[in-house]
């Protein structure tokens, strides 16, 4: 017998990239949180929301990449030069507001994973350090080493995790069922449409557009090679998603709340699967943070980079060959990132900036999947790559669930 019949999968997973880096990005301590007490609460009998959420994400991205494909532009671009400058306006303060806070949560975030881990220094401190050290690797890094550093991150995430979830010793019955049969328990729908929401990030996905660039996935030609990259991505978000859940199932949700609630179910597992269980999980979080700290640091900046360099032009197209990484907004904004909001571990977070950033934030997932249809739907615009109707299909859905969320949330603050 020749040959070397692993060959195959390297060459496939090689050929992944920018996927990978989105699912990295994606799955941060937001959306560990929330699977934790989905399952915590609900057990397994509400698995497939994790894989229904990643469907509505994946179908998002995909027309993320379907506009540029298409058309050579940026959806940023594509806001800016189709839809009017209002776009710009309220994505760019959305853009900043955002940016402060979730720099400031995944600091909270890595810091409190390390310290965990690692111990010896305070939770402030090991997020300040985790935020100089993902600066200086998107810095001095290179498009390449990142997308390896990330494909490292993912599979180290989804085997302590996978390990984790099976060390539980679930009902494999029940976790099928869990996983096909749509279920929605009393009282459930709240937090069912919270993971819904939560599975693969919001903003970050813009970033998958920049990685193709960098990975030189140009045209039409692409565009199946993009729909595998992102299914492969959001099949292993979604499954880390029903892993988590399996974790916590059968643990008491009123124990801990937050990130807490994870260094809990890390120390129930150990009870079941001893020390390496509880292990398994505090790597996992902390990858799962690490990593989607290091994926905001190298995309956001791409996309504040992007929206000036457009913004000066004026209306006209941007010159697509002048690189945005290193270029001096993109490191001005790196900087923004991993430095001014160190300020929210040692002050908290300020009122008006919480309730300002989640109002705008509500607004943003309807946002994209209304744009995603107005843009994707004009054959004058993106060609063959119109979108067809199961595409349709779920942007809409989309809209939908997302639009009611936004009102669920602009609802809540406007009455607090």
């Amino acid at each position: 017998m020749t040959g070397n019949p692993g060959a195959p999968a390297r060459g496939a997973f090689k050929a992944l990239g920018p996927g990978m880096a989105v699912a990295a990005t994606g799955i941060g301590a937001g959306d560990m949180v929330a699977a934790t007490v989905a399952g915590a609460t609900y057990g397994m009998g509400i698995l497939w929301v994790a894989l229904y959420g990643a469907v509505l994400k994946l179908a998002l991205n995909e027309g993320i990449a379907r506009w540029q494909l298409a058309t050579g532009t940026t959806l940023l671009e594509g806001w800016l030069t189709r839809l009017g400058k209002w776009t710009g306006v309220y994505f760019g303060i959305y853009l900043v507001l955002w940016s402060f806070i979730v720099a400031g949560a995944l600091m909270a975030a890595t810091g409190l994973a390390a310290s965990a881990l690692f111990g010896g220094l305070s939770v402030a401190a090991w997020g300040a350090l985790h935020s100089v050290a993902a600066l200086l690797l998107v810095w001095f890094g290179r498009y390449l080493q990142f997308e390896r550093l990330m494909k490292g991150f993912i599979v180290t995430l989804f085997l302590v995790i996978l390990y984790g979830a099976v060390a539980r010793s679930p009902d494999w019955s029940a976790l099928v069922s869990g996983m096909t049969v749509p279920r929605v328990p009393p009282g459930s729908a709240a937090l069912i449409l919270a993971v819904l929401g939560g599975v693969g990030g919001s903003v970050t996905m813009l970033s998958y557009g920049y990685w193709i660039r960098e990975k030189g996935w140009t045209g039409t030609e692409y565009h199946r090679t993009a729909q595998i990259d992102l299914a492969a991505a959001y099949l292993l978000t979604g499954l880390f998603g029903v892993a988590m859940m399996v974790i916590a199932s059968g643990v008491d949700p009123g124990i801990a709340t937050g990130q807490q609630l994870i260094l809990e179910v890390a120390r129930q597992l150990e009870i079941v699967a001893g020390p390496i269980g509880k292990w398994s999980l505090l790597i996992g979080f902390w990858a799962a943070v690490f990593s989607s700290m290091i994926g905001v640091w190298h995309g956001v900046p791409y996309i504040f980079a992007d929206g000036l360099a457009i913004w000066r032009a004026g209306g006209r197209k941007r010159d697509a060959s002048q690189p945005l990484a290193g270029s001096r907004p993109y490191r001005a904004y790196l900087i923004y990132l991993a430095l001014p909001p160190m300020l929210l571990l040692l002050l908290g977070r300020p009122v008006w900036i919480i309730v300002a950033y989640a109002m705008m934030g509500a607004l943003f997932m309807p946002f994209l999947a209304g744009t995603l249809l107005a843009l994707n739907s004009r054959r004058e615009w993106v060609g063959e790559l119109t979108s067809g109707w199961l595409a349709k299909a779920l942007l809409w859905l989309s809209l939908i669930l997302f639009g009611y969320l936004a009102a669920v949330e602009i609802a809540r603050r406007l009455a607090a």
